[in-house]
């Protein structure tokens, strides 16, 4: 018995080892090549051919990191992650305050969780909260820091994060809402669409919502304060 669960131990290890390397290859790849598609856009695509029939297509359109408004990058910083440059991939205070909010409210309010870190989940992942995947997004975003810069996590970031049901990405969030290209957003439009981040199909149909017109002001007020890569 004991021999067999040895052989067994070493077949777990052994697909783990393979299973961590084709991620490796998959941040490698993508950190020269754009990503057309990942794990959220295929469950995003799921959805919308449910609701709408199998003929229903997302819409998203790379842009490079020069073609997206200086705007919107400070303002999803300071929404999602005002410590991005500072970090290697995790921001600990961040997550403890997030671990005692959580702990006051007595149910998950609070994720601190980082661009990276959200990053390496919509490439790969799912939006399950298993224990389990946050192992894995952890050593996934690991990986994507050490081999890609921070400009490049933020390029791909904002051009494969969820705006709506459907739209994913600067270019389609631009011209879905407001008609124009990602570049030409302005502060208070980009300011706008990141509040929309944490919860973007419902914000499409409520983009009067208290809650999301309260954290665009906050994040109106902060963008100024952050840095982006160059």
């Amino acid at each position: 018995m004991p021999g067999k669960l040895w052989r067994g131990a070493l077949v777990v290890f052994i697909l783990l080892f393979y299973l961590q390397l084709g991620y490796l290859a998959g941040v490698v790849w993508w950190g020269w090549m754009n990503p057309a598609n990942t794990a959220f856009m295929e469950a995003g695509l799921d959805r919308l051919q449910e609701k709408k029939g199998p003929d229903a297509e997302l819409r998203h359109q790379w842009v490079d990191y020069g073609r997206i408004s200086i705007h919107l990058k400070r303002a999803v910083i300071a929404a999602e992650d005002s410590k991005f440059l500072e970090h290697e991939g995790f921001d600990w205070e961040g997550i403890e305050k997030a671990v005692e909010k959580n702990l006051k409210k007595g149910r998950i309010v609070a994720g601190g969780s980082t661009i990276s870190q959200q990053l390496a989940k919509n490439l790969f992942l799912s939006a399950s909260r298993n224990p389990l995947r946050k192992v894995q997004e952890a050593i996934i975003t690991v990986m994507i820091e050490v081999i890609w810069s921070k400009r490049r996590i933020l390029e791909v970031y904002l051009n494969v994060i969820e705006w709506g049901n459907g739209i994913y990405g600067a270019e389609a969030a631009a011209r879905r809402y407001y008609k124009i290209p990602a570049s030409s957003l302005g502060a208070g439009q980009a300011a706008q669409l990141a509040a929309m981040v944490p919860n973007p199909r419902y914000y499409e149909t409520h983009r009067g919502a208290r809650g999301l017109l309260r954290r665009q002001g906050i994040i109106a007020a902060r963008m100024w304060q952050v840095s982006v890569p160059r």
